[in-house]
């Protein structure tokens, strides 16, 4: 069973815009999922249907096989966890641990359930020690991370994020990705991540769906997509830098494949120059 599907989703904004046209999507259980496409491609509004904050004008969502419907709608957003572009749309209480149990307590869970499942999400997105520290103090790198605390705090099974590295340094994006990637791996989050920075593509994802004009062009895995010179151009996107790279050495004669991250492309100028 799919953990997420969409049939034949379309929503338009305020009777005239066409943000998504047609949209058929599945995600399944522990699947590591990017979504690419220019600004204005439709990903943020697609996302925005995950979990219902968003209704489709035609079509349907299903999470777990069950349409969304207003006796659904908490489960859903137990099961889907969102984290926007910018922290600063999420966070909102005076300090981390407040934000962080925000979520919990609207469960209903006891205050023992919901220190417990504090301290384990700060745990994981290694922000131990920042309970009393209040939020709009924090680093842009630290508020992202507290976003996602609280969205881990809800114990979803997808966790949705829109842009994650963006306004972070690159070490900043190196250790969020490692992040997003241990969650996926330890705690068997389906991940799903929509950038146009398709540097961090391959970082982040075993599939990848390119979005054009409201529309899902390509599904495939990162190998195929960035190898359809069709798409990537339709799309106004690029090849990741390190295929470009690779690219430049088969102009110059050298017999290797392309690959798309750094250790790949290592093993093969190693396999090459042996």
């Amino acid at each position: 069973m799919y953990i997420i599907e969409t049939r034949a989703l379309t929503h338009v904004y305020r009777g005239k815009i066409k943000a998504l046209d047609s949209i058929n999507f599945t995600a399944k259980p522990g699947e590591r999922i990017a979504l690419i496409g220019a600004n204005g491609a439709g990903k943020s509004t697609l996302f925005k249907h995950f979990n219902g904050i968003l209704k489709p004008t035609s079509g349907d969502i299903l999470i777990k096989g069950e349409p969304i419907s207003k006796k659904s709608i908490l489960d859903v957003r137990k099961t889907v966890g969102v984290v926007f572009q910018d922290p600063d749309d999420q966070i909102f209480a005076p300090t981390v641990k407040q934000d962080v149990a925000f979520g919990p307590m609207n469960l209903g869970l006891s205050e023992e359930v919901i220190e417990k499942r504090v301290r384990e999400a700060l745990e994981t997105v290694r922000l131990t020690g920042f309970e009393e520290r209040a939020p709009h103090h924090l680093s842009t790198g630290e508020k992202k991370k507290v976003a996602i605390a609280g969205i881990l705090a809800m114990q979803p099974e997808v966790l949705v994020l829109d842009e994650p590295t963006a306004g972070l340094d690159p070490g900043g994006a190196v250790r969020l990705i490692r992040l997003i990637n241990q969650m996926n791996r330890y705690l068997g989050i389906t991940t799903i991540v929509a950038t146009h920075e398709v540097d961090i593509v391959p970082l982040l994802a075993d599939r990848v769906c390119i979005m054009s004009s409201g529309r899902i062009i390509g599904d495939g895995t990162p190998q195929e997509i960035f190898s359809t010179d069709e798409l990537i151009k339709k799309t106004h996107l690029r090849l990741p830098i390190v295929a470009q790279l690779m690219e430049m050495l088969q102009d110059e004669g050298i017999p290797l494949n392309v690959k798309f991250t750094l250790e790949e492309a290592r093993d093969e100028l190693l396999r090459v120059v042996k």
